[in-house]
């Protein structure tokens, strides 16, 4: 999908009003990065009908907000909120329209906002709570699961030939684990969590997690085998896992405090297995793990809830926001056994149906990286399905999900071997995980992804869905756009065919995101792989978030295909709202069948360190899909430039401007055209075992105030193209390989 900004049209007279009332201050945007953006932004077409409102909340702390949305030449409609966002019930008529808010009791209206409803925006409905509710308590248990879950003995030929295999794997799984997985008890875990944290505290964090997790799966496929099956192994099982991890103390080593991934994965995982066995849990352990998940859904709620729903405002918080979803799920599994789960259900659901995730807008961007994106559709797999089942919401009909997979399948091919950007970005994508995502879609670029990758679903989850997948019935296959923009993370993509498993691919990143959370130092960074083949890479590797290694290497811009000065200095990564501060954005973007192009701006990433940091980027597809690279720098005082580049071979330096790199059977010249920038390699901190990097730059110095330009050539296949610059007045023409660009 290639998503770019685009003006509205409006009356003369719509735009002179929104002119008049617009001078005054908007108390609805707030200049603190780490608040919650005004949405709908200014002249967007949404891609969701109704769209979501979010808005800073008024300095005052009102009880409750008034909002107005008013079609152009129409009568506003309004509605009274007591939180700083609104989600319509239903859809908007096409047109444009103009909304506004205040807190009740005021007049202190926000500044008009346009934005309009196309046939581009699909169609996203989520009814109020007391329609959901009553709709979820209707549905007899197992409400997780689709009418098609049937056991086993009802099942037809085609269901069989297709899911038996599945069937048997799971339960070969359940039978080994039950001597595999140790039992668990509080006592294993005696380190005590405090800050700063620690390796052995990392450690211990990760264990509990681990254990925890398989756990719990071991508890829930044993439940769903028993449900499928009948088999009395399975159901003793379920209970004994069960009874463990309802007997694990809320507040001990599994608490939300010491480590909320555990804790809502134990309170999930017990909702999850009440429902799966419905009439075959007697009423005294029922009420065991019920009051076990009481104990930890009402700590996770209090989190959330707390400031009248801190997300609400501040919605950057990662385990936040993953802890929201669960919230989601483990409230509707609970409705009418927990008299709580009303109020978990009623604060959650629709807030979270309004945003999935803080980390992108519509168009389904993800900020913090591919190897995060698919490990957040690994447990949005395993939530959505249940959610979607009980609710009647189907969640993988969102607009943000379709453009979600877009977004997984533009950096992370069929046939990728690294992750993009970020936090653990130098791992092997595992297709499996976006290929099940996908088929639990009706739509053709979904259709075309599981039909480009392989691999089985996991048994476990396959076996709860729909049968047969969504993604059968659609018969027309469509690869995604070979070039892309996401807007608000600041990512492009520029592929020679991205339905060609010899394509390859150019990314660039210049995002608003900076390097906060799993984001890094890496603004004007670019990868580059031919083939699958990674031949500019991420240096080194995710030991754990906020590590030595992690602080001092991983995140700086050093290890990243980015500028850098004076011995490696680079972007200013520390901080919290700071990272958010220095960032940087895409500052033009153009997709043509013989060409791609981007420019980041960067500037603000560095801090005040330099006044100019700009890239801007051609993919020249006639030109053999070669890669032109300009960067312009300046700073108020001498600096001697980086062109930093990381491959995962060793590179052979021809001259000072000529580097080749040859990777399996891939290879990458790179050849500076301006003949004062200078390559010399640079020894980093160390590959992990069994891993070949390299690192080097070409060196550029410059006077204070003066405008240093790097100007690279990146020849995929070293096919030596013919390069001819020539110059008329202020503008140059670069010719590579018969093709034209043109530099002011």
């Amino acid at each position: 999908m290639q998503f770019q900004r685009k003006s509205l049209v409006l009356a003369a007279a719509f735009v002179s009003l929104f002119a008049s009332v617009n001078a005054r201050a908007d108390w609805v945007q707030s200049t603190d990065p780490l608040v919650v953006q005004a949405k709908p932004e200014m002249n967007q077409v949404q891609a969701q009908n109704p769209p979501g409102f979010t808005w800073a909340r008024h300095s005052t702390g009102p009880a409750s907000y008034e909002i107005e949305i008013t079609p152009v030449g129409g009568t506003p409609t309004k509605a009274v909120v007591e939180r700083n966002w609104y989600l319509p019930t239903k859809a908007l008529a096409l047109g444009n329209y103009t909304w506004r808010v205040r807190p009740v009791g005021t007049n202190d209206w926000s500044s008009l906002r346009t934005f309009s409803i196309t046939s581009r925006s699909n169609v996203f409905e989520v009814p109020d709570n007391a329609t959901l509710r009553n709709r979820i308590l209707s549905k007899a248990r197992p409400r997780s699961l689709p009418a098609s879950v049937t056991p086993f003995s009802t099942w037809n030929y085609d269901k069989r030939t297709t899911l038996e295999p599945y069937l048997s794997r799971l339960g070969n799984e359940v039978k080994a684990q039950i001597t595999a997985v140790p039992s668990l008890s509080d006592s294993r875990w005696s380190i005590v969590i405090s800050s700063p944290l620690t390796a052995a505290m990392a450690s211990q964090q990760t264990d509990v997690r681990q254990r925890i997790n398989e756990a719990s799966r071991q508890m829930e496929a044993a439940a769903l085998m028993w449900r499928l099956k009948g088999e009395s192994v399975y159901l003793t099982e379920a209970l004994r896992r069960g009874d463990e991890l309802a007997a694990l103390n809320p507040a001990g080593p599994t608490s939300y405090v010491n480590q909320d991934q555990a804790t809502r994965q134990i309170a999930w995982g017990l909702a999850k297995t009440i429902d799966l066995l419905a009439g075959s849990l007697d009423a005294t352990r029922k009420a065991r793990w019920l009051g076990s998940i009481k104990a930890r859904t009402n700590e996770m709620y209090n989190n959330l809830a707390g400031d009248n729903g801190r997300l609400d405002q501040y919605p950057f918080d990662s385990h936040g926001n993953t802890s929201l979803v669960f919230l989601v799920l483990i409230s509707t599994l609970t409705l009418g056994d927990i008299p709580e789960a009303q109020n978990w259900f009623d604060f959650s659901f629709r807030a979270y149906a309004l945003s999935p995730n803080p980390w992108g807008g519509p168009e389904g961007g993800y900020a913090n990286g591919t190897a995060y994106a698919e490990y957040a559709a690994g447990y949005l797999l395993a939530l959505w399905d249940p959610l979607t089942h009980a609710s009647g919401v189907n969640f993988f009909g969102k607009p943000w999900t379709l453009g979600f997979l877009d977004f997984a399948m533009e950096f992370i091919p069929p046939g990728a071997r690294t992750h993009a950007f970020g936090d653990a970005s130098e791992t092997k994508p595992d297709p499996r995980v976006f290929r099940a995502f996908a088929s639990r879609m009706w739509s053709p670029r979904a259709a075309w992804y599981v039909k480009n990758t392989t691999g089985m679903e996991d048994a476990m989850s396959l076996l709860q869905a729909q049968y047969p997948l969504p993604v059968t019935d659609t018969k027309v296959y469509a690869a995604p756009s070979d070039s892309a923009y996401y807007p608000t993370v600041g990512w492009v993509a520029m592929h020679s065919n991205l339905a060609s498993s010899s394509r390859i691919s150019t990314f660039f990143k210049s995002s608003p995101y900076g390097s906060f959370n799993h984001s890094h130092g890496d603004q004007n960074g670019l990868l580059l792989s031919s083939a699958g083949q990674p031949l500019l890479v991420k240096a080194g590797w995710y030991d754990w978030y906020g590590s030595p290694y992690w602080t001092d290497w991983y995140h700086q811009t050093r290890s990243q295909n980015a500028i850098t000065f004076d011995g490696g200095k680079g972007q200013m990564v520390t901080g919290y709202r700071e990272q958010l501060q220095r960032n940087g954005r895409i500052t033009a973007f153009t997709a043509q069948p013989s060409y791609d192009y981007a420019e980041g701006d960067a500037t603000p990433s560095y801090g005040g360190q330099l006044t100019v940091a700009k890239r801007q980027v051609w993919h020249l597809r006639e030109a053999g899909n070669a890669i032109l690279v300009r960067d312009r720098l300046s700073s108020t005082v001498a600096r001697t430039y980086e062109w930093n580049m990381h491959t995962p071979a060793i590179m052979t330096v021809e001259n000072g401007q000529n580097v080749k790199v040859v990777a399996g059977t891939q290879s990458l010249c790179v050849r500076s055209l301006n003949t004062n920038a200078s390559f010399a390699k640079w020894i980093g901190p160390g590959a992990k075992t069994n891993v070949v990097e390299d690192h080097g730059a070409f060196y550029l110095k410059a006077d204070a105030n003066a405008t240093a330009e790097y100007l690279v050539l990146l020849d995929v296949g070293c096919k030596k193209p013919s390069v001819n610059i020539s110059s008329s007045g202020s503008v140059r023409t670069v010719t590579v390989g018969g093709q034209t660009v043109t530099i002011n």
